[in-house]
């Protein structure tokens, strides 16, 4: 059942992508990225990565394409106009594509797979990460806190117009 959800979860991924690319208009696209994050959080959860998938959609899918949508929105970008394709940039970029996914294909059938494992208890869990960032790293935790509050007064004090 897992072999079966991990294609159809990465067939959607690739499809999306694709159609991200291909969308001429900006809505759709912002959509199929959603659709896109979406399906790799499928794949977190197959790999017991909850945290990453949870992760994944609260902060991606949720507040970074809200962000991207309201940016479309007050752009008000149309449809993008037909345009003639370069030729030498098409036969470039397809040669380029080609050359990767020969290096890909020759690398994948020069490997083995390795043996299977016994899986961890806490595999993807939030606790040994919250145990490991908070009694090892704690000082760096807290200067990006630190960093990150800067940033957000410096961007407010930026953003405010002069009153004089």
């Amino acid at each position: 059942m897992q072999d079966y959800l991990f294609y159809i979860f990465s067939a959607l991924t690739l499809l999306c992508g694709a159609l991200i690319i291909l969308s001429r208009n900006p809505i759709n696209s912002a959509m199929f990225l959603v659709l896109s994050i979406a399906s790799m959080a499928g794949l977190f959860v197959l790999l017991h990565a909850f945290f990453l998938a949870a992760v994944q959609v609260l902060v991606y899918a949720g507040a970074v394409m809200v962000l991207f949508l309201f940016v479309i929105m007050l752009l008000d970008l149309k449809v993008e106009q037909r345009r003639r394709i370069n030729a030498f940039g098409a036969v470039t970029g397809l040669l380029a594509v080609g050359v990767i996914v020969w290096v890909m294909v020759t690398t994948m059938l020069g490997t083995s797979l390795p043996a299977v494992t016994e899986v961890l208890r806490h595999e993807g869990g939030t606790e040994p990460l919250g145990t490991l960032l908070f009694h090892q790293y704690v000082l760096p935790f807290e200067i990006l806190s630190v960093l990150l509050l800067v940033a957000m007064v410096g961007a407010i004090l930026l953003s405010k117009k002069d009153l004089k």
